[in-house]
């Protein structure tokens, strides 16, 4: 009797101790991309559908490259501050004091407009305008000037707009401005053939435009989600692709509503943390606990 009933017990000891000391497996992957080149995508940003924040959905495109889009057009992304909460964009179409190209506008969509405008420090330059353009006229309260620089000195210094004072033998008319003036009138109503964009115009005091930094920084918020939460989790914050839904991206065959099951949890939380792995070592030790003994 003791001798039948001895392999079983070697057995089912054996199963228990190696179902006991076994680690759980390793989650997939989430299927939200991290990266495009060298720039990290981190939250509230997303590549795919259904990754970060639905307030920035259909905002990036990565091939080779990272892309802002924009009704106007994609503009490529040259870095993103998840610190400073800012993204610099660049027009390649831009005219710049290097280059002179066809001009056009703009265009950011009421939600961009909103969740992630231009920064105060990024200056519209309207170039080429004419007499009669409202911002010399009616609006003309909304050009400025910054760290002390004019128009004539933008002229001179740079190749590309030197071809306006050599058509009309003097410095045409320009504006500085901000975004909110070409937001509501587009180049054909303020009258300006050309224009281009400066940042970090704060910094920029007898810096000659030649050195100047062409390009369009924008400011974004993260929305308050408990994305904190998931991520410790071990999971990434998305959103219901047809409801738009905060989730929590788990794997990519998983999601959930607030973090990942099994996921680590931040010190003094005491709610369950057993993995879908623990419930299965439990059930395969109680059918081998129910096994006869022969």
């Amino acid at each position: 009797m003791h001798s039948t009933m001895a392999p079983v017990i070697t057995f089912k000891l054996s199963m228990f101790i190696i179902l006991t000391l076994q680690p759980p497996p390793t989650l997939s992957l989430t299927p939200c991309r991290t990266s495009c080149g060298s720039i990290a995508i981190n939250y509230p940003f997303g590549i795919d559908d259904g990754c970060g924040a639905p307030q920035f959905r259909h905002m990036l495109n990565c091939s080779t490259e990272l892309f802002f889009l924009t009704p106007s057009g994609g503009y490529k992304v040259q870095h993103i501050d998840y610190d400073k909460k800012t993204m610099t964009i660049y027009d390649p179409a831009m005219s710049t004091c290097s280059i002179l190209q066809p001009h056009h506008d703009f265009i950011m969509t009421d939600i961009q407009s909103v969740t992630i405008p231009p920064t105060p420090d990024t200056v519209f330059a309207l170039l080429n305008c004419s007499i009669d353009s409202p911002v010399l006229n009616h609006y003309k309260n909304l050009c400025f000037s910054f760290s002390g620089h004019s128009c004539d000195e933008l002229y001179g210094a740079c190749n590309a707009f030197r071809v306006f004072h050599f058509l009309t033998n003097s410095s045409p008319p320009c504006c500085f401005t901000e975004y909110d003036t070409v937001k509501f009138m587009s180049m054909n109503i303020l009258d300006c053939t050309h224009y281009t964009t400066v940042i970090n115009t704060d910094s920029l005091t007898g810096i000659v435009p030649s050195d100047w930094v062409y390009g369009i920084k924008l400011s974004y918020s993260v929305p308050e989600t408990g994305c904190e939460r998931c991520s410790q989790s071990g999971g990434t914050c998305g959103y219901d692709t047809e409801t738009e839904g905060i989730t929590c991206l788990c794997s990519s065959s998983s999601n959930y509503t607030r973090e990942c099951a099994g996921g680590s949890l931040t010190a003094g939380d005491h709610r369950s943390s057993h993995s879908p792995w623990t419930f299965f070592n439990v059930a395969i030790l109680l059918v081998l606990s129910s096994l006869p003994v022969i």
